[in-house]
């Protein structure tokens, strides 16, 4: 019997791998990655040049992204289809050979491959490399630490509906909103409602290539890339009134 071992690649630069992902991702056989038809894929373009030369690629190539709204019943029944498809390929796959699935940042926080993980539960023996999350990359970037003291820090999804996003943005010291893209002008609102556009920053492709950090005030937000977080930095316990 074989192994599906998912490694989690961390936020996007290569050298933020961890040493136990780095070794499994060189020495497989079989790996496997999402990605939107016609591109690499970021989780493959993490590992650019680090495949051996005999590997066998396995592209997961998602039936929809953004097309379609992601609560359209479409959208949910092409993507259950498609996850299913894929657990059984891989769970035949898996009785003769390991397989290496690339997930980036930490698969467990987000990460797509937990679709296929509750799948494939009982079906195949299964190990998780944990990685960096994303938003540790991004914040990072900015070089200031995103909570102190007794700051509540919140992860919020910029596909949250208006008035709940707004609502969460006022009970949090520190914030990490993903999935921004095309919800950019909706976080933006919320963050500017709440008074607090002035502390956001918009941090796109953290530690890859091409990186930009940015006050979100001053951004375009008619640009926005999918690999895209907002940081609102906490303000801390104030030293001098602790004990």
């Amino acid at each position: 019997m074989g192994r599906i071992i998912c490694c989690g690649l961390g936020p996007g630069n290569p050298d933020l791998m961890s040493v136990r992902a780095d070794r499994e991702v060189r020495a497989a056989k079989h790996v496997a990655y999402f990605r939107k038809k016609g591109r690499l894929g970021q989780a493959r373009r993490i590992v650019e040049g680090m495949l051996a030369k005999d590997v066998r690629e396995y592209p997961m190539e998602y039936p929809v992204t953004t097309e379609i709204a992601f609560d359209c019943p479409e959208y949910v029944r092409l993507l259950a289809g498609f996850y299913d498809e894929w657990a059984e390929r891989l769970a035949r796959l898996a009785r003769a050979v390991d397989i290496v699935v690339l997930c980036e940042g930490d698969p467990y926080f987000y990460g797509s491959f937990m679709h296929l993980h509750a799948r494939l539960q009982g079906r195949v023996e299964i190990e998780v490399i944990a990685g960096i999350p994303g938003m540790a990359g991004c914040w990072n970037s900015v070089g200031m630490p995103i909570a102190l003291g007794d700051d509540v820090m919140t992860v919020l999804m910029g596909t949250l509906p208006k008035d709940e996003l707004g609502r969460r943005v006022r009970n949090s010291d520190a914030l990490v909103i993903m999935k921004t893209g095309r919800n950019l002008k909706k976080v933006r609102r919320a963050l500017q409602a709440a008074g607090r556009l002035d502390e956001a920053w918009l941090i796109e492709r953290g530690t890859m290539p091409g990186e930009r950090v940015a006050r979100l005030r001053d951004a375009d937000e008619t640009e926005c890339s999918y690999f895209a977080i907002v940081l609102v930095h906490g303000q801390g316990r104030q030293m001098e009134s602790a004990e």
